[in-house]
């Protein structure tokens, strides 16, 4: 090679790395400018009686914000709320109850949080339900059900306070799909449907609502350790499918410490962040589906084959909780994670 050729190369490489530099540059100007502090703001976290809702809510309030949780559960939100006022600091900690499934509530629960906080600046959609199980023991109420809640709910929400942010200039929404969401997972159809349809709704509400100075985030989490298995929903061979979802979900290499994903997405939302996908495994997934889609399909194919097939008796529709599904494997020592989690975030 020529020195002509080698100066020619050297000083490619150079520009390269100098507009590389460049876009990092800009990227990290961009984020910083965009800097959010939750102080003071009003923020609204749907499911946050329980499991990664009561962390998200945790961190928030360290943070100074005033959290309105919105919740189903009742008694599980007295708890909840007793525990955050207790940490609060100073900032109001209010509970509305609300079953997000019911189209005619949001409205009231919207204006119920008005009421005693004001105007709301910050929204967290995590409410969701998990209903394990093969196709065969799944109805047609179970996929609607799973998309009233997952798609139809935070759609409702958003659209309820894009006013509240517009009128004070802007706001953070952050929409906790899953991994489910870009891999349909064996066993969980109705939670995958439904979690495709967040994300899509999601990343198109960012473009949407931009204009209004408001960060839309998607939250792709991966399996995490929130205690939630005990309240999920079980069909087929219950105590078997409650077995190898309690224990993939307590495994270290597998999950994640839910209060480290809470704070990762306090840190999108103060940072207006586009698009985050929570734990390695998922991150790996992720990238596998996004270049190898064939394989990883065919890898989903052999891991359906794997898992209890169960019966097809009436009873194999049966939903049963997670606590109504325990054998000798679970919960077990391989479990004890999980459950240690289940205490702490008020999923008992």
């Amino acid at each position: 090679m020529s020195r002509f050729s080698k100066s020619v190369d050297r000083s490619s490489a150079a520009r390269v790395a100098l507009g590389l530099a460049l876009v990092a540059g800009i990227s990290w100007a961009a984020k910083r400018a965009r800097r959010y502090s939750l102080r003071g703001r009003n923020a609204l976290v749907t499911g946050g009686e329980r499991g990664l809702g009561l962390e998200i809510a945790r961190v928030l309030v360290q943070r100074g914000a005033n959290v309105a949780l919105v919740a189903r559960d009742a008694n599980a939100m007295v708890r909840a709320l007793a525990e955050l006022r207790a940490k609060s600091r100073g900032a109001r900690v209010i509970g509305v109850p609300c079953d997000l499934e019911d189209p005619d509530r949001i409205g009231a629960m919207l204006e119920e949080v008005r009421a005693d906080l004001g105007q709301v600046d910050v929204l967290v959609n995590n409410a969701g339900t998990i209903q394990v199980g093969p196709l065969h023991a799944m109805t047609m109420a179970d996929f609607e059900s799973a998309m009233e809640l997952h798609c139809y709910a935070p759609l409702r929400t958003m659209l309820g306070v894009r006013e509240d942010m517009r009128a004070r200039g802007g706001g953070r929404i952050a929409n906790v799909s899953s991994i489910g969401g870009v891999v349909s997972v064996p066993h969980l159809l109705p939670y995958s449907v439904s979690k495709f349809a967040l994300r899509g709704l999601s990343e198109g509400m960012r473009a949407e609502f931009a204009a209004d100075n408001i960060f839309v985030s998607t939250v792709l989490p991966g399996l995490m350790r929130t205690g939630s298995p005990r309240n999920a929903t079980f069909k087929g061979d219950h105590e078997r499918e409650y077995a190898w979802f309690a224990i993939a979900d307590s495994l270290p290499l597998l999950s994640m410490s839910s209060a480290r994903a809470a704070r990762r997405i306090v840190r999108a939302l103060e940072h207006g962040e586009a698009h985050v996908v929570l734990g390695l495994p998922a991150r790996l997934a992720a990238l596998a589906h996004g270049i190898f889609p064939g394989a990883v399909s065919r890898m989903m194919t052999l891991v359906t084959r794997v898992l209890p097939s169960g019966n097809r008796t009436p009873t194999a529709r049966e939903a049963r909780f997670g606590y109504e599904s325990e054998s000798t494997l679970a919960p077990s020592l391989l479990t004890l994670s999980s459950e240690r989690a289940a205490t702490r975030n008020n999923e008992r």
